[in-house]
This record gives structure tokens, sequence and C-alpha cells, in this order.
């Protein structure tokens, strides 16, 4: 799909020449995995300084606020001494932070209500949007050479564990993949930027119904299954009463938490490795070698830190990140502030990759439910109740003032009193005071219009 005034020959023309520089750097981004420690280590500074001495040649706003940052004197180690950058700060500096002068927030606007698929700004860059389902609007441009990048972070994991897996040797890679269909989402926009390479993804829209979803998978008969991983468990269900009948080799959970329960039921489906395919519109994306899920430590600065902003240790729960996406020239996100939990793991991978291992992120600082009196509940309260429950296919936990409304789908009876009573004791012991938890059957829960499921609803400021 051209951009507004673009002849349709003239986007096909440059979206085949994008493919084109995609597919001649893919290897040796596939390569990369497989580099030593200190190789990676040594490309990650080089790429660090590149950024930071673009961002204050050409980004007003990173000018100021890295005033006597010494470039090629840098360390890694000397990333911690520079100031975070929040979400709101990107929003409210938009156009002093780009280093193209041509793009502004309102350019980007305008651009993002006019597309109706794929299209290029300004012939060079792509813009995405992120947080409509889960907090505060982003919104993130790339240019030529970061969005191959990008797609080839988030594909070469796959690509090498196809050539490598002696299991999926003479299976043909055929990816279906369940979740946003809007252009303006970054996992659909890649798709339709790089359809025809020799990298197939299938894309399903997950706003169809679920039983045109389940005809289109039939149809396809994909290797490797990829989905929204809220989405996951109500395929899996399918596929346990025999109405959807696929076997796929691979399934990876994209675009939201992979929790354990939804693991446990693609699990029971299929009997095959799961993944999580973390990432973010801002550029870091981790890849699943078949084993567990990859930092691209050779393409981000990514800082695990606890509630006094010090770093997490290894295997401890982050209480937010600061991502340092070093690729990116047009919009420099320089230690960025990101409210996911997640766990960075020190055990080597069997698989050999130097880059760093990461647990399946279990959710956001903002879905912690914060009560009168300063009563913190984590959602792993919730998350650990509703687990024992193997009927309960998929929920909406909605904060109350005292409590919480929960709607659930389950494809077997369960008794919705003695489940909100279960919770109930849980809060209690958490220091709520006279807690009181509904539980509702619902055969189907409204989702964002991207398809994410927003499972943790709290209360408005």
């Amino acid at each position: 799909m051209p951009e507004q005034g673009m002849p349709e020959g003239r986007y096909e023309g440059l979206r085949q020449r994008h493919t084109a520089d995609f597919e001649a750097m893919l290897p040796g981004y596939t390569e990369r995995i497989d580099w030593p420690a200190d190789r990676v280590q040594e490309e990650r500074l080089r790429a660090l300084r590149s950024l930071l001495a673009t961002a204050l040649a050409r980004s007003p706003w990173h000018r100021e606020r890295l005033t006597g940052v010494d470039v090629p004197a840098l360390s890694e180690a000397d990333v911690a001494s520079l100031p975070v950058m929040t979400k709101a700060d990107l929003m409210d500096n938009f156009d002093a932070i780009v280093t193209d002068r041509r793009i502004t927030r309102d350019v980007c606007e305008r651009h993002l209500r006019a597309v109706s698929g794929d299209a290029y700004l300004l012939e060079e860059y792509h813009v995405v949007a992120s947080g409509g389902s889960s907090g505060q609007r982003g919104i993130f441009v790339y240019g030529w050479h970061a969005w191959a990048i990008c797609w080839a972070s988030m594909t070469r994991f796959p690509e090498r564990d196809w050539a490598r897996d002696p299991v999926l040797a003479g299976v043909p890679r055929i990816a279906a993949v369940v979740a946003a269909s809007r252009p303006t989402h970054i996992s659909a926009a890649f798709r339709q930027t790089f359809s025809g390479s020799r990298i197939r993804e299938h894309a399903i829209p997950v706003s169809q119904p679920l039983e045109q979803i389940v005809a289109s998978l039939n149809r396809l008969q994909p290797t490797e299954l990829i989905g929204f991983s809220s989405f996951l468990p109500l395929l899996a269900r399918e596929a346990l009463a025999g109405r959807l009948v696929i076997s796929p080799r691979r399934v990876m959970g994209i675009s939201e938490p992979l929790l354990p329960e939804a693991r446990t039921a693609v699990r029971e489906a299929w009997a095959v490795p799961v993944g999580s395919r973390y990432g973010m519109s801002e550029g870091i994306f981790a890849g699943f070698c078949g084993h567990g899920s990859h930092l691209p430590d050779d393409l981000c600065l990514f800082e695990p830190v606890g509630p006094d902003g010090r770093p997490a240790g290894p295997g401890v729960a982050s209480h937010r990140v600061y991502v340092t996406s070093l690729y990116n020239h047009v919009l420099p996100l320089i230690r960025f502030e990101v409210t996911d939990e997640v766990r960075v793991l020190d055990q080597p991978c069997p698989c050999g990759s130097s880059f760093r291992r990461i647990a399946d992120p279990q959710g956001r600082l903002d879905d912690t439910f914060t009560y009168p009196g300063g009563v913190s509940i984590h959602p792993h309260l919730f998350r650990s109740a509703l687990g024992q429950h193997r009927q309960i296919i998929e929920y909406q936990v909605r904060q109350t003032p005292r409590g919480a409304d929960i709607r659930v789908v389950a494809d077997a009876r369960i008794d919705p009193v003695t489940a909100g009573h279960t919770i109930e004791a849980a809060l209690a012991a958490a220091g709520l005071s006279r807690p009181h938890v509904t539980v509702t059957l619902q055969p189907a829960l409204d989702r964002h219009p991207t398809g994410k499921l927003k499972q943790f609803v709290p209360l408005p400021c």
C-alpha cells in the first residue's frame, strides 16, 4: 500500500529493494548469534558510540541532556550515569529528539491516520504506534536500514533453529501468525513490507471469528504457529477438541506475556517447544532458539533494574528495564524506560549462543493494583489462584475499590463463588481489608482493536 500520493509502482519498487536489502543482511545478523561474548561486547560498544555521536550532532534534545559526554572515551559501564528517558519525554519532545528535521510528531500522526496498509514516509521511513492496549501511546519511527535490521533481529533465530535442529530437518518452515493486522502495529507492518521474501509468514487477523481462524490454519497447515500469547490457549482448546488439526513443530507467543497456564495449554495440545518472542515497538526483540529466549545483545543495551533504579541481579524480576536501541539513529532511544518485569538468567544455553537468556516475561509494572491505604497487589496473586482451575481458558481482572471483578472464559464448569472466595482470602492475607471479589463466566472477552487482551485493568487514577 503506497503512501498518499505515491504511485503503486513506486511503492512496490521501494518495497522490493527493501526486501532485497533485508535478504542480503540476514545471514550476517544470523551469524552474530554464535559470536563469542567478547566480540558481541566490542560490537555493542562500537554501536553505542556511533548512536551517541549521532544523537549529539543531530538531536537538539539529546544534545542538551548529554552535554559533557565524551563519546570516544565512553565505556559501557558509563551508560549507567546517563539520564533515563521516558515515554512522556519522547512524546512531549518528539520533534527535538528525531534526527531528521523533516520528521515531526504531527507529520507522523497524519501518516498513521492515513495509512490502510504498509506505507513509506518520505520514501524512506516507517512509523508505528504502541500503547493503545496497555498505557500511554507511543510513536516510533525507523529509518530504512533500521527497519530491515529490526526484522532480521526477529527472524534470525527461527532461521538458525530451522537450519540446525535435526528434528526440523526436511520440514518446511510454514509460519502462521495470528495477530494484529493493523499496519500501525509493528509486527503487522513488518510482514507487509517484507512479504514475498524467502521467509514466508502468513498473517491471519486475530480479529476474525475463531471458527474462521481455525479454518485458515487447517488449510495452511503451519509448521510454526505464532500468535498473541493470550490467544494461544483458545487455539489449544480447539486442537484438543479436534476442530483444529495441525502439527506445528514450534509455537511462539508474541506481544503479550506468555503466562504459565498458556504454556501448559499449548504443550498439552501439541507437545512441542513453546517460546516467547518478547519484544517492543522500541525495537528490542528477543529470539527463541528452541531451548529458551535470548536478548539481542548485539543490537541493544538492556538494563533490568529494581524499584530503586539499581541493577536487578540474575534471576531477579526487574521493576522496569532501561533499553537503548543501538541501530535506529533517526529516533535515538537512550536508556528508555519500559515498565516490564523481566528476569535475566545467568545459565548458559545448550544452543551455545553467548546472548543473554531471559525467562518468560510475566507482565508489566502497570499491572500491579494499588488499593486505599497503599496496599499493592502483584498480578501474580490473581494468576496463581486462577491458574489452579484448568478449565479457565482466559480471564480479565478489573480492579474495584475493595477487590476485583474477574471475567473468565472456561471450557468446563467451575464454581465462580468458590473461586472468588479463594482470591478474597489471598487478598486478605496480603493486607487488603475486607476484600470483595466477583467471578463471572462469559462466552468471550472484549479485546482491544489490536487484538490484544488487557488482562489486568487498574482503577482510573
